[in-house]
């Protein structure tokens, strides 16, 4: 990778694209309770582990951020925050946060017995060049202006064959996939091959048109079955098509993503505050308020995505949000670059969650 000042711990999803492009599994899922949980959140005394934080240290980092980026975020969490900061300098047993009066919420899991879908994202770094050239030949667009309120904007088909103006174009990227990756994941960094920084990419908006998960597609089809679907398989189904063929399958899905160069060198999410890899997540606000702490039990899974029966207990922070991150559904940021996106693309599975508050 090339010398740039970015901060490694990454990522933004100002508002994080409409939805992952592969459809929900039902992977892992366990019983954490015999009787179904009625409330979003049930309030619990203990969890009963001996398991340590795994992320202490980039949790500090993070708060560290917010307080900087987001001083009004910040007093408004200020309490909680300073209580789990003296509980891990002093104990951090998970099973004695109540003696530090930290209160634990478990949230009720996507079947009412604390399974919470946990799903990944990453921020790509694209190869473009600023000017059509070789095989860089596939347009990113900016947020078209001259369409009125009443107009609707053009459909993904109709962009692909060059419905925008050309000043609209940012740079041009060598693949249709890159940018549809680009798409999903909300934003990117751009390398244009001449040795300076990479340029960062933001979410400007979308063009209005109903969104369409080409995984579910491809399950439909019979393409790939449910239980294998991930970024991975679908990125396998691409090596083994056509350009026509990738394209008219993207092109199944009208929605399109546009956006605008941004001269900063940090990521942030829709909180403006940075995001420190595995400890911020994107929660659906309607439940879970931004800025707050979220004590996260995470399944471990091996090189080739499958769980391996372990987990590990993380701190993370609600600072993101996503088109499709509703209800019990928390979105786990995975870094950027290559190593991320394995990681991301893996995530399709269940794990717990607790809410850690005053009350």
């Amino acid at each position: 990778m090339k010398k740039i000042t970015i901060i490694i711990i990454v990522f933004f999803s100002s508002f994080l694209y409409a939805s992952k492009i592969y459809a929900c599994t039902t992977i892992n899922q366990e019983q954490q309770y015999k009787t179904k949980l009625i409330k979003n959140f049930t309030k619990i005394k203990k969890i009963n582990t001996e398991e340590k934080i795994t992320n202490a240290k980039l949790f500090l980092i993070q708060i560290n951020k917010i307080k900087k980026y987001s001083p009004f975020l910040y007093l408004k969490n200020e309490l909680i925050y300073k209580k789990i900061l003296n509980w891990l300098q002093n104990n951090s047993n998970i099973d004695e946060l109540e003696k530090f009066g930290i209160n634990l919420f478990q949230m009720k899991g996507v079947d009412n017995y604390g399974n919470v879908k946990l799903t990944g994202y990453y921020t790509p770094i694209v190869e473009a060049r600023k000017i059509k050239k070789d095989n860089f030949i596939y347009p990113i667009y900016s947020m078209p202006y001259h369409f009125n309120k009443n107009q609707p904007l053009p459909k993904r088909k109709d962009i692909y064959n060059g419905a925008l103006d050309k000043k609209y174009i940012l740079a041009y990227s060598k693949s249709l996939i890159d940018n549809f990756i680009m798409e999903i994941q909300g934003s990117a960094f751009i390398d244009y091959g001449d040795n300076t920084k990479l340029t960062f990419f933001s979410y400007a908006g979308k063009n209005g048109w109903p969104y369409k998960a080409i995984g579910q597609i491809l399950i439909n089809r019979g393409d790939i079955q449910k239980k294998n679907m991930s970024m991975q398989a679908i990125q396998n189904w691409f090596k083994k098509h056509t350009k026509k063929e990738i394209q008219d399958l993207l092109e199944k899905n009208q929605s399109f993503v546009f956006f605008k160069e941004i001269k900063k060198e940090q990521v942030y999410g829709a909180s403006a505050v940075p995001l420190i890899a595995q400890t911020s997540v994107a929660a659906d606000t309607s439940i879970i308020k931004k800025g707050s702490v979220i004590l996260l039990k995470v399944p471990l899974l091996d090189k080739n995505g499958l769980f391996v029966n372990k987990y590990e207990m993380r701190l993370v922070v609600a600072l993101d949000v996503g088109g499709a991150i509703k209800g019990q559904h928390l979105d786990m940021y995975e870094g950027i670059g290559k190593k991320a996106a394995i990681s991301a693309g893996f995530y399709n599975h269940y794990g717990y969650a607790w809410v850690l508050n005053n009350n």
